[in-house]
């Protein structure tokens, strides 16, 4: 990618993670702990550049109330000891933070951020209980785990006329396992049934014990729900494909990186996923601009919406500085508690009255033909609680 379009902001990427403490004056400092490298870098580095071209766009236009946004960049490396330690470095030198698009990462540095009072919005954890396990200074940029769980249910049910399923979890994460248990209850809601269920471990290479008894199962069911983490996806995905498992296969927003296509191949034909939006040309003008934009700063197209959610979560972050009028972290705080109407790429985002999660429609791609298409558009009518 070509990161030489982007002018040097602020970055600290990591060998040792080290990082300047001298800043310039003029500059308001936004912390920006991403996993740049490791499990989850498919969807973090899309997002950390979406900051970086947001942050970029900012500055050209005078930046924010006189002052140059200036990220404070850590590759945390999908580590959670060295997510806690960049954390514990950046409360020490910036006023507000965002990072990270899973659930584990952001409760690994949230509690540090917390203590520190300094306010951090995560563009693409989607854990719905994120808020109330760390506190008031924590804001989601994304829909919650409990909305998409449910507007994949809606679309099983109604899009794929689907009455049973199967559902198969990674048990080794907080964002999949939330997942499986916010779609279990959607879709007894929408009249379907989960007719057999099955577990793996993040990091598992192979399925062949839960493709064995799921292909032993009679009837077979209609569609089969995977709550899945980036790494496995694709190829969850071609060994199923590969042992004559014909059913549509459906999942989060863990599905939407390069790796679903790039390891599945063919096989990820009637492939669905729930995610924040349709990254395409012929998508929203919201989106189609920032399609070009993100394609003329790296030399690609953006690779997921995690591009632009770390994009958006930059523009709320900035827009809160400049309502707040300052850059103390509390006035902060408050301005992006009371953000209404800021008009995303992914979407509009509010918060309700102490709520730090927005409520956000649900974009369920399809793949057909190693190519994504945007198969619906769901806001569903049940949401499961947090």
């Amino acid at each position: 990618m070509k990161l030489e379009k982007l002018p040097l902001i602020g970055i600290a990427l990591a060998a040792g993670l080290c990082a300047s403490t001298a800043f310039a004056q003029d500059t308001i400092k936004v912390g920006a702990p991403f996993n740049v490298t490791g499990a989850l870098s498919s969807l973090d580095a899309p997002a950390l550049n979406g900051a970086k071209l947001k942050a970029k766009e900012i500055n050209d236009a005078g930046g924010v109330n006189g002052k140059q946004i200036e990220l404070v960049v850590f590759d945390t490396k999908t580590d959670p000891t060295v997510i806690a330690s960049t954390a514990s470095q950046l409360v020490e030198q910036v006023p507000v933070a965002m990072g990270f698009t899973d659930s584990d990462s952001v409760l690994a540095a949230g509690p540090i951020f917390q203590q520190a009072g300094i306010p951090f919005v995560t563009p693409g954890a989607t854990s719905p209980k994120l808020p109330d396990q760390i506190g008031d200074m924590i804001f989601l940029a994304c829909f919650g785990d409990n909305v998409q769980a449910a507007a994949g249910a809606d679309f099983i049910a109604k899009k794929l006329n689907a009455k049973t399923a199967y559902l198969l979890r990674d048990i080794g994460a907080e964002y999949t396992t939330l997942l499986a248990q916010y779609f279990d209850d959607a879709f007894a809601k929408a009249g379907g049934q989960i007719v057999s269920r099955d577990d793996y471990k993040t990091g598992d290479k192979t399925f062949t014990a839960q493709i064995t008894k799921l292909k032993a199962s009679s009837p077979m069911p209609d569609v089969l729900y995977v709550s899945a983490m980036p790494d496995e996806i694709g190829l969850i995905v071609k060994q199923m494909r590969q042992a004559g498992v014909t059913q549509p296969i459906v999942g989060g927003d863990g599905y939407d990186t390069p790796l679903l296509i790039q390891v599945g191949g063919d096989a990820s034909n009637d492939v669905y996923f729930s995610t924040h939006a349709y990254m395409a040309e012929d998508s929203t003008p919201a989106i189609q601009k920032f399609y070009k934009d993100y394609q003329a700063a790296y030399g690609t197209p953006p690779e997921n919406a995690f591009a632009a959610l770390g994009y958006d979560t930059l523009g709320l972050i900035a827009d809160a500085i400049k309502r707040a009028g300052s850059e103390d972290p509390k006035a902060i705080r408050d301005a992006i508690a009371a953000t209404q109407g800021f008009p995303g790429v992914t979407g509009t985002i509010s918060f309700p009255p102490d709520v730090r999660v927005p409520a956000k429609s649900v974009s369920l791609i399809g793949a057909k033909d190693q190519k994504l298409f945007l198969a619906d558009e769901v806001m569903p009518s049940y949401i499961p609680s947090p």
